[in-house]
């Protein structure tokens, strides 16, 4: 049975949803985009993902500034405003009746191409926009239970070939640390930076908790996060003691908890690192008490959208 971060309990309604694609909304088995289209040719393509709570887009704002920095990053112009994307989303939202517990991906791709190939040239159509919204509750045993992470042998690229900051279609890399991970026997994959510190996860950041402490990478090697920046935030405004900074398995190896970070999952607690126990309780004291703090994080962020 799968076991990891993005564990959602099963809902029956996600049978029925209508996919947005470019202004139109079609039903789940009818939703298709061309062979030629650019982000399945060559992986052309940036893309976000975020959750709807009490009718809120929690951290809308983050989200879309992460979205157009990406777009901005490969020379992709998305083809509409942020408030058009914004009403894009909700019309999806409102098409499916979803108020709470939603899951929401939007992913843009440079468009179609004439031909098979890379150059952006050849690209004859505008933008592709795909809006997937989904009835998606994070299934609490993830969270109860923990996960176990195998450091992989693939790496974090470095900013001059491919920014790891950048929410690009092309994942492969981090396929290729997960396959790792999970014939090792563990639920999701460690990865390192080119400079062989600790960078991150394969789909969501990393941290670790030592003599009160909170540890995280310098952010150069790791993904954008937002999660992330809002765990860091809740940290500094409780007085905890956060640091971004360069760390080897060494210092995981002999931490006394660690966790990861998620848009889906919030944060999920870590209780093995490459067979190494590092936390019999499931979550630790510092993890439960973020876990409470970054919930009170969003329940603010919904009670300002609200009034």
């Amino acid at each position: 049975m799968t076991h990891g971060t993005h564990n959602a309990l099963e809902d029956p309604r996600n049978e029925e949803v209508l996919i947005y694609i470019n202004g139109e909304l079609y039903p789940r088995p009818e939703a298709k985009i061309s062979v030629f289209d650019s982000g399945y040719l060559v992986g052309d393509g940036v893309w976000e993902a975020l959750r709807l709570h009490k009718g809120v887009l929690v951290f809308l704002d983050e989200h879309l500034d992460r979205l157009w920095q990406g777009a901005a990053t490969i020379g992709m112009d998305l083809g509409m405003t942020r408030s058009e994307l914004t009403t894009a989303i909700r019309k999806t939202l409102g098409a499916n009746k979803m108020t709470d517990h939603v899951h929401v991906r939007v992913m843009v791709t440079r468009g179609i191409k004439k031909t098979p190939s890379q150059d952006p040239r050849l690209t004859i159509s505008g933008p592709n926009i795909v809006i997937i919204a989904e009835h998606k509750k994070a299934d609490p045993a993830s969270r109860d239970r923990g996960i176990k992470l195998f450091t992989s042998t693939i790496r974090r690229g470095s900013p001059d070939y491919l920014d790891p900051r950048l929410n690009c279609h092309s994942k492969l890399h981090e396929v290729q640390a997960l396959v790792q991970a999970l014939e090792a026997g563990a639920d999701e994959a460690l990865m390192l930076d080119v400079n062989g510190f600790v960078s991150t996860c394969n789909a969501t950041n990393f941290f670790i908790v030592r003599k009160g402490e909170v540890w995280t990478s310098t952010g150069q090697y790791c993904m954008n996060g937002i999660t992330r920046g809002k765990v860091i935030e809740v940290c500094q405004k409780a007085g905890i003691p956060c640091h971004q900074k360069n760390f080897s398995l060494f210092d995981v190896y002999g931490a006394d908890e660690a966790f990861v970070t998620g848009s889906f999952g919030g944060l999920t607690p870590v209780t093995e690192v490459d067979g190494r126990t590092i936390s019999e309780s499931v979550p630790g004291k510092m993890t439960s008490h973020l876990q409470d703090l970054y919930k009170r994080s969003i329940d603010e962020a919904v009670k300002q959208e609200s009034e």
